[in-house]
């Protein structure tokens, strides 16, 4: 379940105005929450690192582990490749490629088709003259090989792949709104021109908190700055210890 844009909002601005420390323009506050956003998505990769060099537990729902894999898997994605130039296109909302995969179709002696989803190797560019020159590991339908770069992947079976790749990647969060119309003057809420969160349910504290801080910078309210950072910090230390 996603978070709320306009619940965070709305509780942002209640602090605020209850601390009397000034009001978050809708604009500022869609800065605020991206930035909010990635910074905790890009710590789960962090922390993910962190926490699999520890033992877990075996109490259920309070493995951190398990909880991590959770929320990353919310972003978790498969996709069917397109070539064009010799590469297989990347999605453009890739965070962090996973597993490319091919679909090898063979057809046996009484015409029955079958397709058989085969995961591809990852190779460095260095190492595929060498692969590709020895029969015994020279790449094949059965035994795909791909090479990634900035420009997207290349796959090769037993010749140059152009088709029946896909992708397993997490994608990046969706870009933040609080949508808006201006009526009388003022500022009101239009779910259809919003965007919600969409970390896990349970990151809606962590947001607020994160926009408070940030909110605080540009109020000139240093208090509520250091609070928010405070709180922030308090949690994130709960959590990992």
């Amino acid at each position: 379940m996603a978070v709320s844009v306009d619940t965070v909002y709305q509780r942002v601005l209640g602090i605020l105005n209850k601390e009397q420390r000034g009001y978050v323009t809708p604009q500022e506050f869609n800065l605020f929450a991206n930035q909010a956003q990635l910074d905790i998505f890009e710590q789960y990769f962090y922390d993910i690192n962190q926490f699999g060099r520890l033992p877990g537990n075996s109490t259920e729902y309070s493995d951190m582990l398990t909880l991590l894999n959770e929320k990353i898997n919310l972003f978790e994605t498969t996709d069917d490749m397109t070539y064009s130039g010799g590469y297989f296109i990347l999605p453009t909302d890739l965070y962090r490629l996973g597993t490319i995969i091919y679909t090898n179709t063979t057809t046996n002696p009484f015409g029955v088709v079958s397709n058989e989803d085969i995961e591809a190797e990852r190779i460095n560019k260095n190492e595929f003259l060498y692969i590709n020159s020895s029969p015994l590991t020279k790449p094949k339908n059965v035994r795909p090989i791909y090479i990634a770069d900035t420009n997207g992947v290349k796959a090769y079976g037993n010749a140059a792949l152009v088709a029946g790749v896909k992708c397993n990647y997490i994608k990046k969060p969706a870009k933040v709104e609080w949508g808006y119309q201006i009526v009388y003057g003022e500022a009101l809420y239009d779910q259809s021109r919003s965007q919600d969160f969409e970390l896990h349910a349970s990151e809606e504290t962590d947001l607020v908190l994160k926009i408070l801080a940030l909110a605080g910078l540009v109020t000139m309210s240093t208090d509520v700055y250091t609070v928010a950072s405070q709180e922030d910090a308090a949690k994130t230390q709960q959590e990992k210890s």
